[in-house]
């Protein structure tokens, strides 16, 4: 079928088509029983063909064509190797005598197909060996298999990528802004150590969900998330309201010297287990169902008013408990002070508070020291910041008024 097709559009947009000889040879070798060397010759036949055809379509004329529609003429051609499932393909790809030409079905310098650069590069980024990676091309019946200096070369456009992601403008403004981080193995050199990823993740004011950024560090501490935060400011980050996040030192102070004005909810849920460890096993249930109605209240003065009353019971058998819960209060109610349609996305960054947002969880094994963002519906933005390779934005609606 898909040989018919295309012979068809090369008779319909230009005199050139598919060589005839080389279609009956393949049809005598699929007569006698095709397999995978009649589709790899199948394959290199229309992929020609088609290369071909468009540089007919650049040129304004065929080959030994005469046309006033000719700019250029052609010049001789150079091999390219193309690996595929079905095998590799020689082509050959016109050169012309003024300006450059390369085919739409082929981009500069690769060597395989996308999927099978994504492959490769997943591979690359899950800390697979090169000589694993050359097994694995190699099943997926590339006959050649693939070089490690092959599988750094691919892997630098993950790197391209990421930076072109990383550094990209900011610019519209963002009034929620969710920041975390997290803990992950990553080859550096032939040491396996731990590095910090920290994310940030933006919602719009019409409730579109943005990762602006990420970086990798040795710690998480108040220098590193201080630069990070500076990084978003210089590419545009602004009209931020609520920050939220957990209480880590570093980060609040880096908060407070790079988003000024800006409100900070502390995370729900981190602010709970922290609560709950000063509370004995047995009764962290029933202190978890108390601490729990201070965040089902209808407005912002019923949410103080049910702290209050929280803190005073509880503080009656848990000192400690009333203790932190008062000097919390501003910091863990933050959120009641914007539109209570936005209540539950806002009060934490932990996915487990809200269903809608459970995305893949991250593989914590050894891992490159470059991840990537993968985001799906917003609630807080990704707790998990070892995020994999593609689909690097994604949007979402709530109810107007986010700002």
């Amino acid at each position: 079928m898909i040989l018919g097709v295309t012979y068809q559009v090369a008779h319909k947009e230009n005199p050139m088509a598919l060589d005839k000889d080389a279609l009956s040879e393949l049809l005598d070798a699929l007569r006698a029983g095709g397999d995978l060397d009649v589709i790899r010759a199948g394959m290199q036949l229309v992929a020609q063909a088609l290369i071909d055809l468009e540089a007919a379509q650049q040129i304004g004329a065929g080959p030994y064509e005469r046309s006033p529609a000719r700019i250029t003429h052609r010049n001789g051609a150079r091999e390219r190797l193309l690996s595929t499932k079905a095998g590799d393909l020689e082509l050959r790809i016109p050169k012309l005598r003024q300006g450059s030409f390369y085919p739409s079905l082929l981009e500069p310098r690769r060597r395989i197909d996308r999927a099978l650069w994504a492959v490769v590069m997943e591979s690359y980024v899950h800390g697979v060996s090169t000589r694993k990676v050359d097994d694995l091309v190699r099943a997926l019946g590339i006959d050649a298999g693939i070089s490690k200096s092959e599988v750094s070369r691919i892997c630098a456009e993950l790197d391209e990528q990421v930076a072109e992601f990383t550094g990209r403008p900011i610019s519209e403004p963002f009034p929620y802004l969710f920041l975390d981080a997290t803990y992950l193995k990553a080859h550096e050199g032939p040491q396996v150590v731990s590095k910090a990823v920290v994310i940030a993740t933006g919602v719009r004011g019409d409730g579109h969900r943005e990762v602006l950024g990420l970086d990798v560090g040795d710690s998480e501490d108040g220098a590193f998330w201080t630069a990070f935060l500076r990084g978003l400011r210089a590419r545009g980050l602004s009209g931020v309201k609520l920050v939220i996040s957990d209480a880590h030192e570093g980060l609040k102070t880096a908060i407070g010297a790079v988003l000024v004005g800006a409100a900070w909810q502390r995370c729900r849920v981190h602010f709970m287990r922290n609560l709950l460890g000063r509370v004995p096993k047995g009764s962290q249930e029933m202190v978890a169902a108390a601490i729990r109605t201070i965040f089902a209240q209808p407005d912002r003065a019923a949410v103080a008013e049910q702290l209050d009353s929280i803190a005073e019971k509880l503080g009656r058998q848990f000192p400690a408990v009333e203790q932190l819960l008062r000097a919390a209060e501003a910091d863990i109610t933050a959120f009641a002070c914007f539109p209570q349609a936005h209540w539950r996305r806002i009060w934490s960054t932990d996915e487990s508070v809200n269903p809608a947002t459970q995305s893949p969880v991250y593989d914590r094994g050894q891992a490159r020291a470059t991840p990537v963002p993968k985001s799906r519906a917003w609630g807080g933005g990704p707790c998990r910041a070892g995020l994999l390779l593609e689909s690097l934005r994604a949007g979402f609606k709530m109810s107007p008024g986010a700002s």
